[in-house]
């Protein structure tokens, strides 16, 4: 447990091999109480070690990300949900990965399914980002993915996270994009002025791109709710998220999408920010891709000066 700051390390409670810290913050507390009904994104119950492979080998970024990692690396993600992400850049490495999350909940599913298929090398710590309980400068790999716009400050989320990557280390953050995140929150409008409604939301499960998909009960249930209920949300730009780079000493290397519309391996992502219509563009074009038809989430690669 090198990775937590000393001070807080006899807080830390180990139940059923998740470490736990105390919640404190009264909006964490709001959203662990989501959650716990409906932990995201939840299993489908058939998954195993192949299944998790397969996904990271049919996304080229996460495929590129799982490379780029390589061996003997730290790795953390905060908020893991249910900690597949986490899970699947263990498998196959010596690493260490981090699965963090304020729902204990959440992560006793990641957690019994790394027992049942024998991962050894995933830690599941129950924390609260705002509490900072991690050491500085310590990990080679900071992920922190459809997170930030669910607590109580995303630009102060960034600042805590950033300082855990160290020196030369890849960020990389999720965020809803104001733009991309248009085709939600016409459904949103749609189900509110229906009054959330058992019709307004047998619409929006026909209406939703991703309730189409082939998932369990489970998994719909716990997408409808993360993106139609959820108590805490926020959007932003390509602009805000560049500025809290700069302002915490992270160079910017490229994003999903990319300005140029080429997605580029992390390794030779050339930093270039473009133009505000280029950045304008690449925040539109989420409307008519994979990502704003699941919520409009755009990705931002970065490295610590």
């Amino acid at each position: 447990m090198k990775f937590l700051k000393k001070k807080y390390i006899k807080d830390i409670k180990n139940i059923s091999g998740i470490f736990c810290h105390n919640i404190n913050s009264d909006t964490t507390k709001k959203i662990v109480d989501f959650y716990k009904v409906t932990p995201f994104p939840n299993y489908q119950g058939l998954e195993n070690k192949f299944s998790f492979l397969k996904v990271i080998k049919c996304n080229p970024f996460l495929n590129d990300l799982k490379k780029t990692i390589g061996f003997n690396k730290t790795f953390i993600e905060v908020g893991s949900g249910t900690s597949q992400l986490s899970i699947s850049m263990a498998i196959g490495t010596n690493n260490l990965i981090v699965a963090m999350d304020p729902t204990f909940e959440s992560l006793s599913l990641g957690k019994s399914f790394a027992k049942k298929n024998k991962i050894n090398n995933v830690i599941f710590l129950n924390a609260d980002i705002f509490d900072d309980i991690i050491e500085d400068n310590y990990f080679d790999f900071v992920w922190c993915s459809g997170v930030l716009h669910h607590t109580i400050n995303s630009k102060k989320g960034f600042e805590v996270i950033s300082r855990w990557v160290k020196p030369d280390g890849i960020i990389i953050i999720g965020v809803y994009n104001k733009i991309g995140r248009l085709l939600t929150n016409f459904r949103q409008l749609i189900y509110k002025l229906l009054g959330k409604t058992k019709f307004a939301k047998k619409l929006i499960f026909i209406m939703d791109p991703h309730l189409n998909k082939d998932l369990s009960s489970e998994q719909k249930q716990a997408w409808f709710r993360d993106q139609y209920e959820h108590p805490v949300e926020r959007k932003h730009s390509f602009d805000e998220v560049i500025e809290w780079f700069n302002e915490n000493e992270i160079n910017y290397l490229g994003s999903v999408p990319s300005l140029d519309f080429d997605l580029k391996q992390i390794n030779y992502m050339q930093g270039n920010i473009g133009t505000y219509f280029q950045r304008l563009c690449a925040q539109i074009s989420i409307l008519f891709s994979n990502l704003g038809r699941e919520g409009g989430l755009f990705i931002v690669i970065g490295q610590k000066k």
